[in-house]
């Protein structure tokens, strides 16, 4: 049952990778949480069941972020559910691995899907939970970024690009939103999940970290950390952006 004296969540890309991580440990920590999805339906749905064993109400809740009406819909779903509105964590994102040096290959689609969900997404769902983060004791946004927005180098020169605009953002919005609501973002160095095993099939990510100091790569709960600490562990850090990369940007 949902309980309007449980703390709320949001996740976006929550069925799956640090979404799901995300999920879990919000769920373990008493919140309710609203689940989003865009395709994978029946990870969502399994998401949604390990989580609720927690004993809190997650809903799974399909919607494209990069469309501004059905992030609305979504929220005011939301509104109508619980009342209230604690966490956002914009962890919505996509790519196409387009090598760097094939610029013709990066079409001005691939460039508009990317920069759609990752950072007109972003925006939106940030936009839309405002009003309900402001309405209690305040809240917390925690953007998932990449350090693809630091080092430039990543699955697409789009998708960098698309990940630094959210550094930026997460600045813009910290300031906007303050003293009520908080702005941080997470910035994960390769994370071993299904988004890098599929995107580049027989790409041997431990060969890639092998020369950082932490020579491994990140696990979704290593990143879920991260965004519980911004959401839950520190009162007076807003505007922040952290990598949690082995060492790969020092």
């Amino acid at each position: 049952m949902t309980s309007q004296n449980n703390p709320v969540a949001i996740v976006t890309g929550g069925a799956t990778g640090v979404g799901r991580a995300c999920v879990l440990q919000l769920a373990k920590r008493g919140f309710d949480v609203f689940l989003n999805y865009s395709r994978s339906e029946s990870d969502a749905l399994q998401t949604a069941s390990d989580a609720g064993a927690f004993g809190t109400t997650i809903t799974p809740v399909k919607c494209d972020v990069s469309q501004d009406a059905e992030v609305r819909a979504m929220l005011d779903r939301l509104r109508q559910q619980h009342g209230r509105l604690d966490v956002v964590v914009n962890n919505a994102a996509m790519t196409d691995f387009v090598p760097y040096s094939d610029l013709e290959g990066l079409t001005e689609a691939k460039w508009d899907r990317v920069l759609a969900v990752n950072l007109k997404g972003t925006f939106f769902v940030s936009r839309a939970a405002a009003e309900l983060l402001t309405a209690g004791q305040g809240g917390a946004i925690v953007n998932v970024s990449s350090v693809a927005a630091i080092t430039g180098m990543g699955s697409s020169i789009a998708y960098a690009a698309s990940k630094a605009g959210v550094n930026s953002m997460t600045k813009s919005l910290a300031k906007t939103l303050a003293p009520k609501v908080r702005v941080n973002a997470v910035c994960p160095g390769p994370i071993d999940s299904r988004w890098i095993r599929e995107g580049i099939p027989g790409w041997s990510i431990d060969e890639m970290v092998a020369d950082y100091p932490i020579p491994k790569p990140s696990s979704p709960d290593d990143i879920a950390d991260a965004v519980i600490f911004f959401a839950l562990g520190t009162s007076m850090t807003t505007g922040q952006i952290l990598s949690v990369d082995g060492g790969q940007t020092l």
